[in-house]
C-alpha cells in the first residue's frame, strides 16, 4: 500500500489522475451544497431570510465553480502529461523506422544489372530478398502501433483543447456568481438603507401622531374617557337643564350661534339614540357641500387637525371650563393658540355628496344640550 502511494507520488500522471479525482468530488459535493442552499432560499419564509439564503446559496455556487476549475486545470494538466509521454515515445520509435526505410529505399533504387556486374551480389540480392520478406510484417505491425500511437496522439491533442474549452467555461461561470453575490450584497445594502430611511420618517410620523393624541386628550378628555364617565352619560334620560347665566362665560353669555353660515338642515340631535345605540352628544347638520364653519363665540383655537374618524376638527376654548367641538371638517383655518370671535372663518365642509357637520358643546367636559343657548 505504502509502496503504491509513493508510487503515484513519482508518477506525474498517478498523481494528476488522483488531483484530477479529488477535484471532481468537490466539485460534486459544493454543486450539492448550492442545490440545498437554493432549496433553503425558495423555502425561507422571510424577506431577511430569503436574502441570507440567496447569499449563501451563490457563495456556495462560486464554491462549486471554483471546484469545476480546478477539476478542469487538473485534467488539462493530466492530458498535457499524457500528451508529452505519447509524443516522446513517438520520437523513440520513429527512428529506427525511419534509418530502415531510408535503407530500403537505397536498396531499392539501385538497379538489377549492377547486382549480376559484382561478385556474390546475386547471392546477396537473394538474401535480401529473404529478409525482406521476414522483415516487412513486422515492419507492418510496427506501422500499424505506430499509426495507432499518432491517432491516440490527435485525440489527446482533441481532449486537450475540450478541456481547456471547459477551463475557459469554468472561468467564465465562476466570474459571473462572483457578480451575482456582489449585485445581491448591493441590492442587500441598498434595501437596508431604504428600510432605515422608511423606519425613521415612520418614527417620526409615530412621534408626530402620538403628540396629537395627546393634544386631543388634553383638549377633549370625552372623546376617549372612562368607561364609567360615558355610559353614565349614556344613561341619562334627557339632555341637562339650561345653565345659568353665572355659569356661562361673560363674552357668550348671549352670543352663542350655530357656526353654519347657511343654517344647514338637522340631521340628528342632542340625546338622539342612533340604531347601534350611541346617544348624540351634539347636533348634526346636513350642510352645502363646501360651506363655511365660523367660531359660534369668541375664544381660543386649543386644536385644529386632523382625527381618526372625525375628518378634520377645531376645538375652541371659551373659557371656565366650555369648549366647543367641530367635526366633519374638510379643511381648517387659523393658527392653534389663535383667538377669534364670534362669526370668524374657522373651516370649510366637505365636498361630497350631502355633507355632515357636527357641533358639540361641553363644560367640564360634560355635553351640554347648545338648543337651549341660541
Amino acid at each position: 500500500m505504502g509502496g503504491a502511494a509513493a508510487w503515484a507520488q513519482d508518477d506525474p500522471v498517478a498523481a494528476g489522475q488522483a488531483r484530477l479525482r479529488t477535484a471532481r468530488s468537490a466539485a460534486g459535493a459544493a454543486a450539492t451544497r448550492a442545490r440545498a442552499l437554493e432549496t433553503a432560499a425558495a423555502s425561507a419564509r422571510t424577506a431577511a431570510q430569503r436574502t441570507r439564503a440567496a447569499q449563501a446559496a451563490i457563495g456556495a455556487r462560486i464554491a462549486a465553480a471554483e471546484a469545476d476549475r480546478q477539476a478542469a486545470q487538473a485534467r488539462v494538466a493530466l492530458i498535457g502529461e499524457l500528451l508529452a509521454r505519447r509524443q516522446s515515445a513517438l520520437g523513440d520509435r520513429r527512428g529506427p523506422i525511419a534509418r530502415l526505410v531510408g535503407a530500403l529505399q537505397s536498396l531499392a533504387s539501385r538497379p538489377a544489372w549492377m547486382a549480376l556486374a559484382q561478385p556474390g551480389s546475386t547471392d546477396d540480392l537473394v538474401h535480401v530478398r529473404a529478409v525482406l520478406g521476414t522483415v516487412v510484417p513486422v515492419m507492418r505491425q510496427r506501422t500499424a502501433t505506430l499509426r495507432a500511437d499518432v491517432a491516440q496522439a490527435a485525440r489527446l491533442r482533441d481532449q486537450a483543447g475540450i478541456a481547456l474549452a471547459a477551463l475557459a467555461q469554468s472561468n467564465r461561470a465562476l466570474e459571473a456568481q462572483r457578480l451575482a453575490l456582489v449585485q445581491a450584497e448591493a441590492a442587500q445594502r441598498a434595501r437596508s438603507r431604504q428600510l432605515a430611511r422608511g423606519a425613521m420618517v415612520e418614527s417620526d410620523r409615530a412621534i408626530a401622531l402620538g403628540e396629537q393624541a395627546r393634544d386631543i386628550v388634553d383638549q377633549l378628555q370625552s372623546l376617549d374617557n372612562a368607561r364609567d364617565t360615558e355610559a353614565g352619560l349614556r344613561a341619562l334620560s334627557g339632555p341637562l337643564p339650561r345653565p345659568g347665566a353665572d355659569d356661562m362665560p361673560p363674552a357668550f353669555a348671549h352670543a352663542y350661534r350655530l357656526p353654519l353660515g347657511d343654517g344647514g338642515r338637522l340631521a340628528t340631535g342632542f340625546g338622539e339614540v342612533s340604531d347601534s345605540g350611541v346617544r348624540a352628544r351634539g347636533l348634526t347638520f346636513t350642510v352645502a357641500p363646501g360651506s363655511d364653519v365660523v367660531a359660534p363665540a369668541p375664544g381660543k383655537i386649543a386644536y385644529s387637525g386632523r382625527f381618526r374618524g372625525y375628518g378634520r376638527i377645531v376645538i375652541l376654548d371659551h373659557g371656565n371650563g366650555w369648549t366647543t367641538l367641530v367635526t366633519g371638517l374638510s379643511a381648517s383655518v387659523g393658527p392653534v393658540g389663535g383667538r377669534v370671535v364670534a362669526g370668524t372663518p374657522i373651516g370649510r365642509a366637505g365636498a361630497g355628496d350631502l355633507p355632515q357637520v357636527t357641533i358639540e358643546l361641553r363644560r367640564q367636559g360634560v355635553p351640554v344640550d347648545l338648543a337651549a343657548m341660541l
